[in-house]
């Protein structure tokens, strides 16, 4: 059902109310929901029925959920077929998990009461002002169910399945048992401490004293070769129109803000609202007798607590709040309720039949034009300023487009001169022009070509909404491989850094195994390096390879130190030295608290190992998905 609502509405309440459902497990577990048999068939699970339109449903909540995060980003995913489909398959096995999941709660005989349902409602942060249930918004959130021909109940039965799901959830976290010996040695482990030394051969300093023969630089270049290219270049002229410069140059009257206040009246007035409650009877004979009572001086109220089957408004009275007239469900709009007090005849519902009354009655008003002529002008600007940057925009493109050869006639149009670069390349575009529009337009667009520069202008470049370019290359330079002679020096730094890294290895292999005979005195004197003052790390805080070597090192013994290698960041060879190695200790509060964390790990493992199991065990059959 409450995948039927988010179809139905896009608000900011429901969407709200969907997250915290989805939230608890699964995204859904609708009671009655996935049960409809009319229509052909996406899937029947264990011969419940998932329809067509249902799927649908599923289908369009996921990319309105996903053209919400990607944004402009969205119309790009929806060329995408495959993609598209990827995301219908989804849809419909998150109903399929949602309908395994109900049946599997109802085969374990969970359930929620009435008033567990009710103390769930109004613990939801939505109907909620200041940290206190408010019934206002929850009447609100009614009245739009009442208007989609949903129950109220329905949401109750959402509310219900979604406690006996986070039921399920707790006894699968509950059920692994972690004995304290156990996290104590595994976190042991992760608290481990151990004392290390490292030794620096830099790279660096062996490419320093590296010589490289002609011959080698000519092998290196020969193979590498097209490793050496210039990037194309250009030069460019570019005339920029910027939407903020058009806002300073505005100007607004006040017969402009009158205007807009008369045109646009209605987003200045508050309607008429009135306040409603109603009273719910399952037959139409009940409603009579109701009916009587309350013409007879019964107390509204009261008769609504006592005999209303609507649980949740006969709570408080029967009260539906506050609503404006365009927002009446028909069956209450057709009572024609006008008088304060005023009760109607019994109205026909989809899930019974109903009295209303009318409470009271808020009449319509309309700020005035000084209380919003600040914010009108504000608005009246903008929208000056954006005709303006349009208009702007049409009038420089025409005369780029009639005078091709050069910008000189756009330059009058837009009344101050273009911009005139040096030579870039693509990975080093002027900061003012660096947007991949604009790249994208110089560099493969149609204003270069394998003969150089076209010589034409560009179309109107825009960006962001607010900027705009017109770019001519004025000249061109293609992609070149650099000659060895030009290349020279990089070639030569290249190669001396291959010999160097190549020793650096053959150095650092013999210093391990001296280090590791007892000889590494004399080998760290002969290599001019030595260790470093002891340092402590701890294994949850690595952050380099050498850390990493250091804690997979065995444990020294008998006073003798263990030793590794690794390489830092810049490729120089790290030696290290560990010295000793400390346990991690843990206090009693903090065993309990990794036991319950490890526990509820190991839950959500089981959850969705469970999920599996059902999937695995369910008989499922695939209709139309398309």
């Amino acid at each position: 059902m409450m995948d039927n609502l988010r179809t139905a509405a896009n608000g900011p309440v429901l969407k709200i109310v969907l997250a915290l459902i989805i939230l608890t497990f699964l995204l859904t577990g609708v009671t009655g929901y996935l049960s409809s048999e009319s229509g052909s068939y996406a899937a029947k699970v264990n011969g419940q029925t998932i329809s067509r339109a249902q799927l649908e449903q599923a289908f369009q909540q996921e990319k309105n959920a996903l053209q919400e995060r990607l944004g402009d980003q969205f119309s790009t995913l929806l060329s995408d077929e495959p993609r598209i489909q990827q995301i219908r398959r989804q849809a419909l096995d998150r109903l399929i998990n949602a309908a395994l999941v109900e049946q599997y709660t109802h085969k374990l005989g969970l359930s929620a009461s009435d008033e567990q349902v009710t103390q769930e409602i109004r613990s939801l942060t939505f109907f909620q002002t200041d940290n206190k249930f408010d019934n206002n918004k929850y009447q609100n959130y009614l009245s739009w169910l009442t208007r989609s021909n949903i129950s109220p109940d329905s949401f109750a039965e959402q509310i219900r399945q979604d406690l006996i799901n986070r039921q399920l959830s707790q006894i699968l976290i509950g059920s692994e048992i972690a004995l304290p010996t156990e996290v104590k040695q595994e976190f042991s482990l992760l608290l481990q401490e151990r004392t290390v030394r490292y030794a620096t051969l830099e790279l660096k300093k062996i490419e320093a004293q590296q010589k490289v023969t002609d011959e080698e630089l000519k092998n290196y270049y020969d193979a590498n070769s097209k490793h050496f290219t210039v990037p194309e270049k250009v030069k460019i002229s570019y005339i920029k129109m910027d939407a903020a410069d058009e806002l300073k140059n505005v100007t607004v009257s006040d017969a402009d803000i009158d205007k807009y206040y008369k045109n646009n009246l209605s987003q200045y007035t508050e309607s008429e609202r009135k306040k409603y409650s109603f009273i719910q009877s399952d037959s139409d004979s009940a409603a009579k007798s109701i009916l009587d009572e309350l013409k007879k001086g019964a107390d509204f109220s009261q008769l609504a607590s006592e005999k209303s089957t609507d649980k949740f408004s006969a709570q408080k009275g029967g009260d539906l709040g506050w609503m404006e007239e365009s927002s009446l469900p028909n069956e209450l709009k057709s009572t024609n309720l006008s008088k304060q007090g005023q009760l109607s005849d019994i109205v026909k519902l989809s899930n019974g039949y109903a009295i209303f009354r009318l409470d009271d009655i808020k009449p319509q008003v309309v700020k005035s034009l000084a209380d919003v002529r600040s914010d009108i002008e504000k608005i009246v600007k903008q929208e000056k300023a954006v005709d303006a940057f349009y208009a702007l925009q049409r009038k420089v493109s025409d005369a780029a487009a009639n005078d091709n050869e050069s910008l000189v006639a756009a330059e009058k149009a837009a009344g101050y001169k273009a911009v005139v670069t040096d030579w870039f390349d693509r990975d080093n575009v002027p900061a003012d022009i660096n947007f991949s529009q604009v790249v994208q337009a110089i560099f493969s667009g149609n204003l270069v070509d394998d003969k150089g520069t076209t010589g034409v202008n560009s179309d109107v470049i825009s960006v962001d909404g607010d900027r705009a370019f017109i770019v001519r290359v004025d000249d061109f330079k293609p992609e070149t491989v650099q000659s060895l002679e030009q290349a020279k020096t990089e070639v030569e730094e290249l190669v001396k850094r291959q010999k160097a890294e190549k020793q650096l290895q053959v150095e650092s292999e013999k210093l391990l195994a001296a280090l590791k005979e007892g000889k590494g005195e004399q080998a760290l004197k002969d290599a001019e390096i030595q260790f470093e003052q002891p340092t402590v790390i701890k294994r949850a805080s690595q952050t380099n390879q050498a850390s990493d070597v250091a804690f997979n090192l065995p444990h020294p013994k008998d006073g003798k130190a263990e030793y590794g290698v690794a390489q830092d960041e810049l490729g120089n060879t790290v030696l290290i030295q560990l010295d000793k190695v400390v346990p991690g200790s843990m206090t009693d509060d903090q065993i309990k608290q990794s036991i319950d964390g490890y526990q509820y790990q190991i839950g959500n493992i089981m959850l969705e190992s469970l999920m599996n199991n059902l999937r695995d065990n369910a008989d499922i059959k695939y209709g139309q998905i398309e």
